[in-house]
């Protein structure tokens, strides 16, 4: 048997998953647990990561109409009263506010004193306190659209946390929306869901597919709800963000109406869309390796880190004279609309451990500059998409003039990559036996990877759906959106089906 090369991150992906993202992310100095159960500590690097995330969904909301505002983080507990099956669907989650001031006992302990006359509830989502005051907004159809959206936290008492991908308090942005028609309000829902696909394929590298989401796992109190779904590299779904038809549920609950053109008084149709630091995750369990991260560029905090090779005191101001003058030209690079962001890395650590440590964050290229270099007007490039031994000499000016292109083949080669990867793993299975095999662990004590994503016909029936999330952990992610009509019998009941669904085990 071959020996196994040695990898920076241990456990690697095969032996142990869960633990396996764990390391990477504490080995990219992402982030880490908070004092406060269920929360994290999002560190620079990986807040860079968010920020850079905002910056593009931002824009792109900006450029479909959408403003930005903001809204408290406390929600009276009466307004979530109003829409039963939204409260129904977050009960267990919230996290609730009594009392308004703290008072020292005898003592010196301090305890909550002073009860509030209405108890508050941190957010799990905005769409009855923004409701509240769309009611206010909107008097007539001339108001309408209203298109806005929020930056902001939110808390959902999770039990069971993961950094990123599941904690009690997380970053996201939500979108909320009203409208003079049903046609308008669904035209809104579906465009939302395109610039969420258009974000992780051209940005994130992450193929997607979008669809509707089975009535089982809508949102809470919405008529239809739309999501992304990606495969990760254990081959489980992330859910990648949603987009809701509200309907006049919401309206209704919160008294959005409006006096149309005709002067009658109707009822507003609403949206809600929204991603959170999740993406942060899935960004993760997409592309990073055994040997740590792996960043798209166009979401990289750095595109690139310069590391100065200084081995005589005697180089030392010639050697970072030829890197700050390799940065500057770097920096005057225009990459996806910005300037090519460059790092120098001139901390007095050895050679070996500079590498590896910017290995491990995942930049997308890295430059090893020494006397040897500057004689030839050239620099020893890595690349973070390639084996960490697979370097070459680059000539200075060749490497400027083609480092956005160099940039974008990384990028596009990271999409191919996890494309490829999904479709050999997406599989049509048309035999019950077939799918409960295929999602079936063989080592029930130490399940290995296995499974995909499961092509198959679905009846609609929501016990399938109950059985199979009990018997096997797996639910239908979504109905694809370019789902064809195919005429067919549901995998597991037998009964008639029009089209096949995405079956998956999931995050």
């Amino acid at each position: 048997m071959a020996k196994q090369e040695k990898t920076a991150i241990t456990p690697r992906r095969d032996e142990d998953y869960p633990e396996w993202y764990q390391q990477v992310v504490k080995a990219a100095d992402l982030a880490e647990t908070s004092p406060v159960r269920g929360c994290m500590v999002i560190k620079p690097w990986g807040y860079a990561i968010w920020e850079n995330i905002q910056f593009v969904l931002d824009r792109m909301f900006k450029e479909t109409g959408h403003r930005n505002a903001y809204f408290p983080l406390f929600i009276p507990m009466s307004f979530l009263q109003k829409e039963a099956e939204h409260v129904e669907g977050f009960a267990k989650e919230c996290a609730v506010v009594t009392h308004h001031r703290l008072e020292a006992d005898a003592s010196g302990v301090l305890k909550p004193s002073s009860p509030l006359d209405e108890p508050l509830v941190v957010r799990p989502t905005s769409e009855t306190i923004i409701g509240a005051m769309f009611s206010k907004w909107v008097q007539s159809y001339r108001d309408l659209p209203l298109l806005i959206n929020q930056w902001a936290n939110v808390v959902r008492w999770e039990m069971r946390t993961r950094l990123f991908l599941r904690t009690t308090e997380f970053l996201w942005q939500e979108g909320h929306t009203a409208h003079a028609t049903q046609a308008e309000a669904e035209e809104e829902t579906r465009k939302m869901l395109g610039v969420y696909t258009r974000f992780a394929q051209n940005y994130m590298a992450m193929p997607v597919i979008p669809g509707e989401k089975t009535a089982g796992e809508r949102f809470p109190g919405a008529v239809n709800t739309y999501s992304i779904e990606a495969m990760m590299q254990d081959r489980k779904a992330l859910q990648a963000g949603t987009s809701h038809f509200l309907g006049q549920k919401f309206a209704k609950a919160s008294d959005i109406k409006f006096q149309d053109e005709n002067g009658s008084e109707v009822l507003a149709w609403t949206t809600s869309w929204g991603v959170s630091t999740r993406l942060v995750g899935g960004l993760i369990m997409t592309h990073s390796d055994d040997n740590g991260l792996v960043l798209p560029p166009r979401l990289a905090p750095a595109h690139v880190v310069i590391l100065p090779v200084i081995h005589k005191d005697a180089d030392r101001a010639a050697v970072l004279e030829y890197c700050d003058r390799v940065a500057s030209e770097l920096r005057a690079v225009q990459y996806d609309g910005r300037a090519v962001r460059v790092e120098v890395d001139a901390r007095d650590i050895s050679g070996g451990e500079k590498v590896w440590s910017w290995i491990k964050k995942g930049i997308p290229v890295r430059l090893e500059i020494g006397p040897r270099d500057m004689a030839s007007d050239s620099v020893f490039m890595g690349r973070r998409d390639r084996e960490a031994r697979d370097k070459k000499g680059v000539p200075r000016a060749e490497l400027v003039a083609t480092f956005a292109t160099l940039l974008d083949e990384i990028q596009n080669g990271l999409f191919e990559r996890a494309k490829a990867f999904r479709d050999e793993n997406t599989v049509k299975i048309d035999k019950k036996d077939d799918f409960y095999a295929y999602f079936t662990p063989k080592n029930a004590e130490k399940p290995e990877i296995h499974g995909g994503f499961a092509l198959s016909h679905w009846s609609g029936e929501e016990a399938v759906e109950n059985q199979l999330r009990e018997e096997l952990n797996v639910t239908v992610r979504c109905i694809p959106q370019d789902a064809p009509e195919e005429e067919g019998t549901c995998v597991i009941s037998g009964k008639p089906s029009r089209r096949r669904v995405i079956f998956a085990k999931s995050y």
